[in-house]
């Protein structure tokens, strides 16, 4: 097949790789590294972020006490995440394909070196042929500093990558523009940039993920405005992946005008776009630089505030390429260093943004309200939300 995406994030949900139980549903996890061997023979990199550590030591492990919830989550993913990955190391053996584990935590995103280092990590891998599997670190991760679920976790590996498309695999088709539940209900196809979805978002979570609809709508929004596809589709349907990215670049084609569509529909079990539901998240037109979608992932991370007056509000939500300068700020909030992540705030106390201090707080405050200075955050390290 011709290829067009050559390298792609997959998150799979703890509830594609949950059984009613609660135990790993090893069947399904078969079949989902069966289509990704198939695309990774076809040329495609594919980097999975992948649940079920939880669900994978939950059968192993008998408590002889009631544990509370970070004590059993803590003990469960210990267990389960060793069972996990070697599960993955086996059925990837026998397509002949070499794995490796990649465990993370919220604070590794929080300074530029250790992206960084992540990020050659994983290049290093793919470039020999390996697959990273990456999950979150729930041994260690407390509870205030984890990711919200996968799907965040998914969204800042994607956007590290550099991926062309992040496929999020659910236990449902996609978003629906009302209950999933009721019958009249269908799958929202393509979601453009700007389209409030606020009034069809079911907001309850799953029974087995920590993260809702509304999580992964708000992930996919940050994500495709980075330039990069997002989908949210069915885990648990029969050769998914296969079908997305099959429609992905048969939907290329198309845009060109002189595909042959002959070539397209050639592979026995490719099921054309009419019939295939999942939700397609449409990506800005203009990728951004590599170091504003870290700055775009890492809100959680700021250390201080800059308060910015009227003025300078509307130049920065304007299509202007403008750095915060001194002289429009009003109050400097907090303690930071040089190159430390801080929080833009209007002149009304909405927050507009995150940027890269150009200086410590020190600096900003006794710069505040002068002319001619430096700027505080420059353009190019600057995320407008």
């Amino acid at each position: 097949m011709e290829q067009q995406l050559t390298r792609i994030a997959v998150k799979i949900g703890s509830n594609v790789l949950t059984r009613r139980d609660g135990t790993l549903d090893v069947t399904r996890m078969s079949a989902l590294v069966d289509q990704v061997a198939e695309l990774h023979k076809a040329g495609v990199e594919v980097i999975l972020v992948s649940s079920g550590a939880v669900a994978s030591g939950r059968s192993e492990i008998h408590p002889t006490k009631k544990l509370d919830s970070v004590d059993q989550r803590q003990l469960f993913s210990a267990v389960g995440q060793a069972k996990l990955i070697n599960r993955y190391y086996e059925l990837f053996r026998e397509h002949g394909i070499p794995v490796g584990q990649v465990l993370t935590m919220k604070e590794n995103f929080a300074t530029r070196r250790h992206y960084l280092n992540q990020k050659n990590c994983m290049t290093v891998m793919l470039e020999n042929g390996v697959i990273p599997i990456v999950n979150e670190n729930d041994t260690i991760s407390v509870s205030e500093l984890m990711f919200t679920d996968n799907d965040e976790l998914s969204g800042l590996i994607a956007s590290m990558m550099d991926v062309q498309a992040l496929i999020i695999l659910s236990n449902i088709d996609g978003i629906y523009n009302g209950s999933p539940a009721d019958p009249s209900s269908e799958v929202i196809r393509e979601i453009e940039h700007g389209k409030d979805l606020s009034s069809y978002i079911q907001t309850s979570k799953s029974s087995f993920g920590r993260g809702g609809m509304l999580t992964k709508t708000n992930i996919a929004r940050k994500v495709a405005d980075e330039g990069i596809t997002v989908i949210i589709a069915n885990g648990k349907r029969d050769n998914i992946l296969v079908n997305i990215l099959r429609n992905e670049e048969s939907r290329m084609k198309d845009e060109e005008p002189s595909s042959d569509m002959t070539a397209q529909h050639n592979s026995s079990f490719f099921i054309p776009h009419s019939s295939l539901k999942y939700t397609r998240f449409i990506p800005a037109p203009q990728p951004v630089s590599s170091v504003k979608k870290w700055i775009a992932h890492s809100e959680g991370f700021a250390k201080g505030e800059l308060h910015i007056n009227d003025c300078a509000t509307q130049v920065l939500t304007s299509d202007k390429a403008v750095s915060i300068l001194p002289i429009g700020i009003i109050d400097v909030r907090g303690e930071f260093e040089k190159d430390d992540i801080v929080r833009i705030i209007d002149f009304e106390g909405n927050p507009v943004g995150v940027g890269k201090a150009n200086c410590s707080s020190e600096q900003a405050r006794e710069a505040m309200g002068k002319h001619g200075k430096k700027p505080v955050v420059h353009y190019d390290y600057l995320y407008i939300e």
